[in-house]
């Protein structure tokens, strides 16, 4: 595990870099979790699922991305997956960075009304395009990643019903348990401590809504 201290040690530096915008996340492919976690502000846990092992890497494959991602308070992140490689060159880790943009993105907005330009890039429901077999394999890395399709569930919600996360009540955050319960989103390992965490109440009340739901299903 002595390589792993050193992508530790990576992960410490381009976080403290880009701080507090970027969080770094390594994945041990190995035992397909999460081993370490840098400026941690996805709410995700170190153990939990990586989900990484339907993810075929070739000899070339180096880098995947940048691809766009939905953090659980709704900001677009800019990310980036490095495979990292043992001496016998097989891929023994993957080291994700992710860019929190919401801040480029208005400044990026203010200057393009202020210079009359197009606006350009990284926007909120307007995902960066990747093209071949990269694409492919970055489709493949997320395809089971329940914490994505929960934070695009939230969003969703909050949208249709003109809400945002900061205001909602105990009332319509047990209204939001449920929604995200009827899709489904219940299912993935510590999903139900995830949604406690993102939306601000503790376990045992996420657990309470879902037996009431349950109950009268």
């Amino acid at each position: 595990m002595e390589s792993f201290n050193t992508y530790k040690s990576m992960a410490d530096g381009v976080a403290a870099l880009m701080h507090p915008h970027a969080e770094v996340v390594i994945h041990d492919l190995k035992t397909q979790e999460i081993v370490y976690l840098a400026n941690n502000y996805s709410n995700r846990e170190i153990g939990s699922p990586s989900h990484m092992d339907e993810v075929e890497f070739t000899e070339g494959d180096r880098v995947l991305g940048p691809y766009r991602k939905v953090n659980w308070d709704g900001k677009i992140l800019k990310s980036i997956s490095v495979v990292m490689r043992n001496s016998n060159d097989q891929a023994e880790a993957m080291i994700c960075i992710n860019l929190d943009m919401s801040e480029m993105n208005r400044m990026h907005q203010v200057l393009g009304m202020m210079l009359g330009a197009p606006e350009e890039g990284l926007k909120e429901g307007k995902p960066e395009e990747n093209n071949g077999k990269q694409s492919e394999k970055v489709d493949a890395l997320f395809r089971d990643d329940w914490h994505e399709r929960i934070n695009i569930s939230i969003q969703d919600w909050l949208k249709e019903n003109g809400l945002s996360l900061q205001a909602l009540g105990r009332s319509q955050k047990r209204d939001l348990v449920i929604a995200l319960e009827t899709k489904g989103a219940f299912q993935g390992q510590g999903s139900a401590n995830y949604v406690a965490r993102c939306l601000g109440l503790g376990r045992a009340t996420v657990y309470k809504y879902l037996k009431e739901q349950r109950g009268s299903a």
